[in-house]
């Protein structure tokens, strides 16, 4: 992967010269053992950096800790990291914005670089791809899940990124305000990775260290749960974004189904000139009728996909690129 320089934070801080304004925003859900040191962490790699904790109904103090380490706290009632994610960027006004979780996994020190990285090539999202540091930080389940996922988008949009479900990363305005946040949960990560392979945004990786979580932190995510969401996902993608595709397979599977049952009637009917058995006729009748209509079906989503995809290229486009700070308003 490219290197990049550390970005030069003397130069963001200078508002005036149309540098950019950069805001570092953390989800948090009970993490007290935490986000004191996430905090410190980013006020340390991004001094000029304002930092906002976005807390989803601790119940263990998070949310005062976090104030009293210097953050920004706003306060998500509805449960869930997607639910989250959609207020931070409604609620933020920033050029840049950086997204990591609130358990001190992710190395902050990393955040100057993918910022570097976005302003050199005017790019819209950087991922910090995971590199383990412990072994018990990246679960061989998630490994599975990421693996699978990142094989789907390779597929979908013949390119995808090798750490699919980072939680860290580094946003373009432009991306952040043309994202139409639908997620609930975990699956945010995989929905952002859609929206930017979707409308083909340039996009690069950075390479970051992954760490266990400190003591007294839990991990909030579960194998199995998790694993069942992005089943949930892989199914859903190939729905929403490939329903020709999506509905062929199905409309292809009740037309082979149909000729397999009806193939022996045919048989019969050359020989004898008879239908011996009517109720199986009917089938195959019904299975050829649903066939048609799944195939017409994926045809007509495959238009209202492509016209939902173009009004997201045009308030996409309604941004400037990260670079052009100077020409704000």
């Amino acid at each position: 992967m490219k290197e990049f320089p550390p970005v030069d934070m003397a130069l963001a801080s200078d508002t005036a010269a149309g540098s950019p304004r950069i805001a570092v925003i953390l989800p948090c859900y009970n993490e007290a053992g935490a986000i004191v040191q996430t905090v410190a962490d980013f006020r340390r790699a991004l001094p000029q950096a304002i930092i906002y904790v976005f807390d989803n109904n601790s119940s263990d103090g998070s949310r005062d800790l976090a104030a009293e380490a210097g953050a920004i706290v706003r306060r998500v009632s509805q449960q869930g990291k997607g639910h989250v994610v959609r207020r931070m960027f409604a609620d933020v006004d920033a050029d840049i914005y950086i997204m990591a979780d609130g358990d001190a996994t992710y190395e902050a020190a990393a955040a100057p670089a993918m910022v570097a990285a976005m302003l050199a090539d005017n790019l819209d999202m950087v991922v910090g791809c995971r590199k383990s540091e412990a072994e018990e930080a990246y679960r061989p389940g998630h490994r599975l899940g990421n693996w699978a996922l990142t094989g789907l988008l390779k597929q979908l949009f013949g390119r995808s990124f090798t750490d699919i479900l980072s939680g860290y990363r580094v946003f373009s305005r432009r991306f952040v305000k043309s994202f139409p946040v639908l997620s609930a949960g975990f699956e945010i990560e995989t929905e952002i990775s859609v929206h930017a392979l979707e409308l083909a945004m340039p996009v690069s990786e950075v390479i970051t260290a992954y760490g266990a979580r400190p003591e007294g932190s839990v991990s909030k995510l579960s194998t199995y749960r998790d694993g069942f969401r992005i089943l949930r996902t892989i199914i859903t993608l190939y729905r929403i974004e490939r329903p020709v595709l999506f509905f062929g397979i199905i409309a292809a599977f009740l037309a082979l189904l149909a000729l397999g049952l009806a193939a022996p009637l045919i048989v019969t009917y050359m020989e004898t000139g008879l239908v011996p058995r009517f109720p199986t006729a009917i089938l195959v009748t019904g299975l050829v009728i649903l066939s048609t209509l799944s195939a017409m079906c994926g045809l007509i989503l495959d238009t209202v996909v492509r016209g939902r995809r173009e009004v997201r290229r045009l308030a996409y486009l309604a941004h400037r690129a990260p670079s052009d700070y100077a020409a704000r308003d």
